[in-house]
């Protein structure tokens, strides 16, 4: 039942929801499906799994609900077959939360008051609507005779305002007006809008929308102002609209029994439909924004981890600093901390001779590669100092440090520079991010990167795992290096873990470097599952089986050596060999039996002509103006180089080399319409862009890339 739906709502065949679904209760990563077990899913990739996999989870959750609803109402003894009937059939959590609503344990309500004191039946004879005959035999009806019918009639509609409010269909069909039809407003608190802090929620003081057309951004925007009691927010249904549907499901009779239904139907309403509906209406606006905003953070960060890295080079870092100084480290090709010192370059101190001689000998000393320049504060000026000193004639790299302070004061950096203080282990970061971001940023928490939109505001559970797959996925499509990697970059291998992690770093520690995937098996824990789930994502460079050093699954090298026999050659000599793969026929090793189809031997052939190759492509510099270091020297009309450093719904900021990023907003991107920024450009991506306004009080710069 499950995989139907599943396939009915993402448009897939049935068969390949199935098989996604057993092999995910087999514990195989979504990774590996998708690299390794095409034939089994049709092709799907990374995010149609994902997709299945939350469908699925979903679903598991609703049956579990149900589970629970239909053993809560069976201990109440009132689980009718009919309503079993409905509970089972129930597609959704909204039908279902509807049909246990009135068996649900709550407060005692007003209508539970007056069941209590006795009033019921004659609220059963009004509801009935066929006729007034209860005028005359009300006293009959009542517990206690001795009430007026005024006081009855009350308590009575307390009772009617309550099934009005439970009545399935009449909800489903308000529901479905507020859905369509409902206008979110928000207001200032009343005395507040003059507040100095309230003044950057002012475009929403008196602000109405469509509820469909929101803009998650804007909804987060106006949620964090009314979680900081500037605004008050509001989803509202049209009251003529909403009175008449409520007649034609409520009103069946005539005379005092419909004034009794009218009156209650108000009260229904008032009192308990709208704010439940509008509740219900608010938490799906803030869900449907969450998922919006988690979206483009999860692309974002996609997109930085992918960043191309510099790769493996003897690397100067600076953490740079005007009165604290400048922290400097050298790295070797491998990242290990080789030295670490700090220079006073700068104002006050500007211990400008004593700086180059640092500078000059670290470089001599460490026989040093490359640059890495921190972007932050005193970045340019301290690019400028050491692009003065004479005889360098090595590359200068600009490096964007959001979360280097993070990853400083954390466990990790802790537990890998016990003896160093938080300005060396930040320089050490700026550095491994340059030779490899993608192994530098899985130790830090994704928020803390700088990427993303109201990422403190969404549901954190839900962004914690939408984040942990992003950083997942891009670990397994580079592949890693098992002899090299860190036990935090191992731990997001597919199959692996903190503490399988762990054991392949002591055994290697123990043994030395691992000299073939086999030797895996000798891990501690690491049994057949999760050698099947890693083994294709970790390389071992030099290895005695070069396959080893590709994304070829040890599970195919039967067939690789196949190939290479077919044309009378060893393995060796089919690799990189693009002339010779090219005149293998891929149907001559279609093997339905061992599922071996035209995805995987098309997969192996590309990885046969270019193995181990890193999907991150070439890293490359950008170069800022030297004319334009600070906001201050920035005017309308300017054309600048610029980097994409964070895109959100409604456009990119883009650094311009002046510690303040520049927004382009969606609008001056394209010359032709876009839905989204990420249609137009990406993080990271080197742009031309053009200043059109600059507010240098607010700190805020205005960009456009139409030319």
């Amino acid at each position: 039942m499950s995989a139907t739906n599943i396939a009915k709502l993402l448009h897939l065949n049935e068969w390949q929801v199935n098989n996604v679904i057993t092999l995910l209760q087999k514990d195989a990563t979504i990774p590996f499906i998708a690299r390794y077990r095409k034939e089994k899913t049709g092709d799907l990739d990374e995010v149609q799994l994902r997709s299945i996999e939350e469908e699925y989870d979903r679903l598991q959750e609703l049956e579990k609900r149900r589970k629970f609803i239909l053993s809560q109402i069976e201990e109440l003894g009132k689980l009718t077959p009919e309503l079993k009937k409905a509970l089972l059939e129930a597609e959704n959590s909204e039908k279902l939360e509807d049909l246990y609503l009135p068996y649900k344990s709550r407060r005692k309500t007003k209508a539970d008051v007056a069941r209590e004191a006795g009033f019921e039946p004659l609220a059963t004879a009004i509801y009935a609507q066929k006729g007034d005959q209860w005028l005359h035999t009300w006293k009959n009806l009542v517990k206690d005779a001795s009430i007026g019918l005024d006081k009855a009639l009350i308590a009575s509609r307390d009772i009617l305002a309550e099934w009005i409010s439970e009545d399935i269909t009449l909800r489903a069909k308000l529901r479905g007006v507020f859905e369509k039809e409902s206008i979110l407003s928000s207001k200032s608190i009343r005395g507040k809008s003059t507040k100095p802090e309230a003044q950057k929620y002012k475009d929403y003081f008196d602000h109405k929308e469509s509820y469909t057309k929101c803009p998650s951004h804007r909804f987060l925007a106006m949620q964090r102002g009314e979680e900081e009691g500037w605004l008050k927010m509001r989803i509202s249904a049209d009251d003529e609209t909403v009175n008449q549907i409520m007649k034609r499901q409520c009103l069946r009779g005539y005379g005092e029994s419909q004034k009794q239904i009218i009156l209650a139907m108000a009260d229904a309403w008032d009192r308990l439909l709208q704010p439940s509906l509008e509740s219900e209406m608010m938490a799906k606006l803030r869900e449907k924004a969450d998922e919006e905003a988690i979206k483009v953070f999860a692309e974002n960060l996609k997109q930085l981890l992918l960043a191309a890295p510099l790769g493996q080079k003897r690397v100067l870092a600076i953490d740079p600093g005007f009165r604290s100084g400048c922290k400097i480290v050298c790295l070797s090709e491998t990242g290990e901390l080789l030295s670490n010192t700090a220079i006073f370059p700068h104002e006050p101190q500007h211990e400008k001779q004593k700086s180059i001689d640092a500078i000059q000998k670290n470089l001599k000393d460490y026989r040093v590669e490359a640059i890495a320049i921190g972007n932050g504060t005193a970045g340019r000026e301290t690019q400028d100092f050491i692009k003065e000193i004479s005889g360098i004639n090595i590359p200068i790299y600009m490096v964007n440090e959001s979360g280097a302070s993070i990853y400083s004061a954390s466990d990790i950096a802790r537990e890998e520079f016990p003896d160093k203080d938080l300005t060396v282990r930040g320089a050490v970061s700026i550095g491994r991010r340059l030779m490899d971001p993608l192994a530098e940023l899985v130790k830090i928490d994704p928020k803390s990167i700088g990427v993303g939109q109201y990422q403190h505001d969404v549901n954190q559970t839900l962004l914690k795992k939408r984040l942990e797959t992003v950083v997942e996925s891009a670990v397994n499509q580079v592949g890693i290096n098992l002899n090299t990697a860190s036990q935090h970059l191992l731990a997001r291998v597919s199959g692996l873990g903190p503490v399988m992690a762990k054991n392949i770093v002591e055994l290697r520690n123990t043994i030395g470097a691992f000299q073939s995937r086999e030797q895996l098996k000798n891990v501690p824990r690491l049994g057949e599952k999760a050698f099947e789930q890693c083994a294709g994502f970790l390389r071992i460079r030099e290895a005695k089986n070069p396959l080893d050093n590709s994304a070829v699954h040890p599970e195919r090298y039967p067939l690789v050596q196949r190939m290479a026999a077919d044309k009378g050659v060893k393995v060796t000599e089919l690799l990189q060999n693009t002339a010779l793969v090219d005149t293998l026929k891929p149907d001559a090793y279609i093997n339905e039996k061992e599922s071996i189809g035209l995805p995987t031997i098309l997969d192996i052939l590309n990885e046969l002509k270019k193995p181990g190759l890193d999907p991150r492509g070439e890293f490359q510099q950008i170069g800022f103006s030297d004319t334009v270091r600070s906001i201050s020297d920035l005017d309308a009309g300017m054309e600048l180089n610029g980097i994409i450093t964070n895109i959100v719904d409604f456009g990119a900021f883009v650094d311009i080399g002046v510690k303040h990023d520049g927004l382009v907003h969606i609008s001056a991107m394209s010359h032709k319409f876009i839905k989204h920024p990420m249609e137009a450009v990406s993080l990271g991506q080197h742009v031309k862009v053009r200043i059109t306004e600059v507010d240098k009080d607010r700190k805020r710069i205005g960009l456009t890339m139409k030319f």
